[in-house]
């Protein structure tokens, strides 16, 4: 865990002598974020709306919530319910500058590592671009059979107008200790919970204001590996146990999926590296190596045979799936498949 995210979530005494410094800075935060807020609200600042539904998925905090795994079941699930969904990413951690389609075979560092897994896995078609608007308008020009866009990461992109806002919190972690960057994990204040559409626990029950939107549980689940040199090949989690196995992880919440695999009843010697890592050769160790799907797309290249990754897929309370139609429905229209 880094210092700052240590200080955010689990305060240390050390952590307290910054607050004199850390909190003026932080209202500082809160009145730039207030009022970049009011001028898209009131028109000084310009929101596009595009011509179909946006659903947003985000969140509060910094790191990662499992926004991701809820874009892919939204994918899939609207698929399945008629719609033909469309993803719009920021693509952090690539190269990009102008807006482009993201494919299975795109290189993570143009795209970056999230994009290209939504691409390999959603069914559906990916664009990215700093401009979601842009990105957007350029997805319906090329796919104008897509009728509702989903964008990962987009809560705090006021730039793109929405219909639906889903706001994913870890229930590990909560909302922290409540506070703004820098003397907290939050990007907008918790009070910003109370507009968005609904939320999503990742992991159990989330500690949320009692006066909100309706709330519902997301779980990850995997438990079977799939080899990164040969994909055909797969093995369940329970072959390993009782073998050392080297984990590793460069996400927003390392510690999630090393949780998951002790669950599992593996041994492990656990390495976390920074969100969105430039994975190199030299962080491959040795022997059985167990990584996230996210980290595979950007090692996939240069792994050797005994490297595996962890596919999870979210099972999510069914009475989100009905939120979420009624309220497409209501600005969309019923769809038939």
């Amino acid at each position: 865990m880094s210092f700052w995210n240590a200080c955010w979530y689990s305060p240390r005494p050390v952590c307290l002598l910054l607050h004199p410094l850390l909190i003026p800075l932080s209202w500082l935060f809160g009145l730039i974020a207030a009022a970049r807020r009011l001028a898209y609200r009131h028109g000084l600042l310009r929101s596009e709306r595009l011509p179909v539904p946006v659903i947003v998925v985000g969140n509060l905090g910094v790191g990662g919530a499992g926004k991701t795994p809820l874009t892919l079941w939204l994918a899939r699930t609207l698929s399945e319910a008629g719609y033909r969904p469309g993803i719009v990413s920021r693509g952090y951690g690539g190269a990009a500058v102008a807006p482009m389609p993201v494919t299975a075979s795109t290189p993570p560092g143009e795209a970056g590592d999230e994009p290209v897994l939504l691409a390999r896995r959603a069914g559906c078609p990916v664009w990215i671009g700093r401009l979601r608007a842009e990105a957007g308008r350029r997805l319906l020009a090329a796919h104008p059979e897509v009728n509702v866009i989903l964008t990962d990461d987009g809560l705090q992109h006021y730039a793109l107008a929405r219909d639906i806002e889903l706001a994913v919190v870890d229930a590990a972690r909560g909302l922290g200790n409540g506070r703004l960057l820098p003397a907290g994990p939050l990007r907008e204040p918790t009070a910003r919970l109370a507009r968005v559409s609904a939320v999503v626990c990742n992991g159990g029950p989330c500690a949320l204001p009692e006066s909100g939107p309706p709330a519902y549980a997301m779980t990850l689940t995997g438990d079977r590996a799939v080899n990164l040199v040969r994909p055909e090949r797969t093995l369940a989690l329970t072959e390993l146990v009782g073998q050392p196995v080297q984990a590793i992880a460069g996400i927003g919440h390392p510690r999630r999926f090393f949780d998951h695999l002790t669950r599992q009843g593996l041994t492990l010697t656990a390495r976390a590296f920074p969100d969105h890592h430039p994975f190199q050769p030299a962080d491959l160790p040795a022997g059985t190596v167990l990584m996230t799907e996210k980290d595979a797309v950007k090692c996939a290249a240069f792994a050797h045979d005994d490297c595996w990754f962890l596919p999870v897929d979210a099972r999510v309370d069914a009475g989100l799936k009905d939120r979420i139609l009624l309220l497409l429905k209501a600005c969309h229209g019923p769809q038939t498949a």
